[in-house]
């Protein structure tokens, strides 16, 4: 009889893909999904959670904070429990979208994640005085800067990086409204502003900016009435009158 040999503890790696096939692709914005290619892939809710985590750490992570993170209410041993059966119930494809070893998980490489590119674009358009490239200034750059970030999910470390997002994306739509507003692109400017009162309603400084940009179309009309709709908003909904700030924006334009 052929003695057993003793067993190394598993490493397993992505496997490399071919250059000529389908990556990966994650996206967090707006709703959870991986798609190879254009085909959209099923997993269960345990392993969303483990590749969202990892797609937002992008980096190294141990197993151990990496249970420790995602279930923080359960001992020890059931949350590394949860995490080898989160691990488990990928299937052949979708476990090549992680790379694991004894101790580490990270995504792999042939993963692209919407919201890394969303916010580097976010930071390129809050860089002071400077012209975003043409790219940069499109309507698919406000397309990618108008969705939340794993809406309706409330883990809490995916609440904190929700927030984190929601508040770069509304400063990057203010900032690219402006510089949209600059260069006379006046309807793309007028639906950057407007994405960012969709997305916060009571934000003044969304108002701001898109009666800055009515102001600048020469629509006085509208900036007016921007304001006025702003005003009874807040008066609604907190009892409040505009900064004295917004309030100069159309103080011409009221005394005449």
């Amino acid at each position: 009889m052929v003695p057993m040999i003793p067993r190394a503890p598993e490493r397993r790696v992505a496997i490399p893909r071919s250059p000529t096939g389908d990556d990966f692709r994650l996206s967090l914005l707006g709703a959870f999904e991986l798609a190879e290619g254009a085909v959209p892939l099923v997993l269960p809710g345990n392993s969303q959670r483990l590749l969202a985590f990892l797609a937002l750490r992008n980096r190294t992570v141990t197993r151990a904070a990496t249970a420790g993170t995602l279930w923080p209410e359960a001992s020890e041993a059931h949350a590394h429990a949860s995490l080898r059966s989160a691990l488990a119930r990928l299937d052949r494809i979708t476990r090549e979208a992680i790379e694991v070893d004894f101790l580490d998980l990270r995504l792999a490489a042939s993963v692209t994640v919407d919201i890394r590119d969303s916010r580097a674009l976010a930071h390129r358009l809050l860089i002071v005085d400077t012209l975003p490239s043409e790219a940069d200034m499109s309507a698919a750059a406000i397309a990618a800067l108008s969705s939340d970030l794993l809406p309706d999910w409330y883990d809490e470390w995916a609440l904190v990086q929700a927030e984190d997002w929601r508040q770069l994306r509304l400063h990057a739509l203010e900032a690219l409204a402006g510089s949209l507003a600059v260069a006379d692109r006046y309807a793309d400017a007028a639906a950057a502003a407007l994405a960012a009162i969709h997305a916060e309603p009571l934000r003044e400084s969304a108002h701001a900016a898109l009666i800055r940009v009515h102001l600048a179309e020469g629509n006085q009309s509208e900036a007016l009435r921007a304001f006025a709709r702003y005003r009874t908003l807040l008066a609604a909904e907190l009892g409040l009158e505009p900064t004295p700030a917004l309030r100069a924006l159309i103080s011409d334009l009221e005394a005449e």
